[in-house]
């Protein structure tokens, strides 16, 4: 179907992007700017903020309670941006969204960022922070069940390379993966995929976006053929957690996505693909208002309870 009318209404109405390089600072400060006041957001039992000490270094984290109860399942989540973009604030309401749908506690890092922090601060954080709430359990409520990782976009790209390591590392308390429009491949060679050229152009995110864009991960040490910066190059992807791979009909990084879901089951590992009409890219942070979009949060929900 074509681009669901409200999101191109939306980008209809964006301002043209400024010339020059990227500027991570402004743009930090222009994401920032968007974030809605505190009385705003959807109201949860809990949510703090304190500071989780990894083998990584210290690590800020928000952790959010969805109702007052005995125990909890655990999902780790991390946000997107393009390894240099996004933040705690600027994907609250995704983190909030998950916590009330799954019922889940939710734990949601603040990991180092590119280009002030090289490869691989910013993932050594994710995967340190997996392991602190492990063995914090009893001070999150841990019920010693579920122990997900999510995350969109690059956030994606991270929790597919945390359940890697944890598997390499022999740490198979990871249960679930859970990937919104990952980004799995680093190497924008745009006849990689059918989809980089299909929605190459006015769907928001661009392909040709996609190397600029990704220029501070990759400049800082990121080396697009190593399976921890490009999951889909991981040769052997046998004995990971169940995924759950959620693609937008027209992003550019659809079949990447897609791809990984496909050799996930072919290695065995229960795996669903699921592509949402009328998306671009992004729509889980900019779109879950709309229905259509937020019912990813219930199949997340569902994923997790089978």
């Amino acid at each position: 179907m074509a681009l669901h009318p409200r999101i191109a209404d939306v980008l209809r109405h964006l301002p043209a992007p400024p010339d020059g390089p990227l500027d991570p600072v402004a743009m930090r400060a222009g994401e920032e700017a968007q974030v809605p006041p505190l009385e705003e957001r959807l109201p949860l039992a809990g949510v703090e903020d304190v500071t989780a000490k990894t083998a990584a270094g210290e690590v800020p984290v928000r952790i959010y309670t969805p109702a007052e109860a005995d125990a909890y399942g655990l999902l780790v989540y991390f946000h997107g941006g393009a390894f240099f973009l996004g933040s705690l604030d600027t994907h609250d309401h995704v983190a909030r969204s998950l916590a009330k749908e799954t019922g889940l506690k939710v734990v949601s890092v603040g990991y180092r960022r590119a280009p002030e922090a090289a490869f691989p601060a910013g993932l050594q954080d994710c995967y340190g922070v997996v392991r602190w709430a492990e063995e914090n359990g009893e001070g999150l409520k841990w019920d010693g069940t579920t122990l997900a990782v999510a995350g969109d976009s690059s956030g994606g790209t991270f929790a597919a390379a945390v359940a890697a390591m944890a598997h390499d590392d022999g740490f198979g308390r990871i249960t679930h993966q859970i990937l919104y429009y990952p980004s799995l491949d680093l190497d924008f060679d745009i006849d990689r995929y059918a989809s980089l050229r299909e929605n190459a152009e006015g769907y928001g995110l661009e392909t040709a976006g996609l190397k600029p864009f990704n220029a501070f991960y990759v400049d800082s040490g990121a080396d697009p053929a190593d399976p921890l910066v490009s999951p889909v190059k991981r040769d052997d992807l046998s004995g990971l957690p169940a995924a759950l791979v959620v693609t937008g009909e027209h992003d550019p990084l659809r079949d990447e996505g897609e791809l990984y879901g496909r050799r996930l089951d072919d290695a065995g590992v229960s795996a669903t693909v699921s592509r949402y009409a009328g998306a671009g890219h992004g729509f889980v942070q900019h779109f879950s208002w709309i229905p259509d979009y937020h019912r990813v949060f219930e199949e997340t929900r569902d994923f997790l309870r089978r």
